[in-house]
């Protein structure tokens, strides 16, 4: 379903060489399958989920959804496929804060073209389903951390994509809290049968997912 070949990242900061960030990664990823990609802060993870979601461009290599080379797409058409078959989710909630949860969820619908009553009947309905039932109502400024994250993780499901790609969604959260939304994302992602890339430095959560990665000095290497 998702496939990197081959993939580099250089930056240059205009004094060194160029900064390898990634080399040569291969990757793949089926339809419904879990992966983790764990490793030390630098070692490239975002960049790489970045570079997979479309949201980045490689110096080198291809990433492919469904076939479709993605950035070969020109940036609109890279925007229309972010919005249809990808969802993503932060270590920060990213909320807009002048807007309540249902209007934040119901956002992505509304951007893809859905009508405000279909966008605020599947936000209202997804809102639910993370137990957000009472809150839909209030600003992020009203919702604790949990409830945020969980509102945040409603709103990279509400359209039902094809695969989830998350960068240390609990990596603002306490521990309970963190649980929980590890569990929500595990159960959503089985009942909505999407994929999911998770970045992560917690190996209890990289060990639930059915493979793991190490991306360590630019290099991916499967541990399992």
């Amino acid at each position: 379903m998702l496939r990197a070949t081959n993939i580099a990242k250089d930056y240059n900061d205009g004094i060194r060489n160029d900064l390898h960030v990634l080399n040569d990664i291969s990757f793949n990823l089926d339809r419904a399958e879990t992966s983790a990609i764990i490793g030390s802060s630098g070692s490239g993870k975002t960049t790489l989920l970045n570079i997979l979601g479309g949201l980045d461009k490689p110096t080198s290599g291809q990433v492919f959804l469904d076939d479709v080379n993605v950035h070969e797409l020109s940036e609109r058409q890279r925007c229309i496929v972010r919005n249809k078959k990808f969802g993503f989710i932060y270590q920060f909630h990213h909320l807009l804060p002048e807007f309540s949860a249902l209007e934040n969820v119901a956002m992505p619908l509304l951007i893809k073209g859905s009508s405000v009553a279909e966008a605020t009947q599947r936000a209202e309905e997804v809102l639910e389903n993370v137990g957000l039932k009472q809150r839909v109502h209030h600003k992020p400024s009203e919702l604790s951390g949990g409830e945020r994250q969980r509102a945040a993780i409603a709103r990279a499901l509400i359209h039902q994509p094809d695969c989830i790609l998350a960068d240390e969604p609990t990596g603002n959260l306490d521990r309970k809290n963190a649980e929980q939304a590890i569990e929500l994302i595990i159960d959503l992602n089985r009942q909505y049968n999407t994929s999911l890339v998770i970045v992560t430095h917690d190996l209890k959560i990289a060990e639930r997912m059915d493979t793991i990665y190490t991306l360590e000095d630019g290099v991916l290497a499967k541990v399992s």
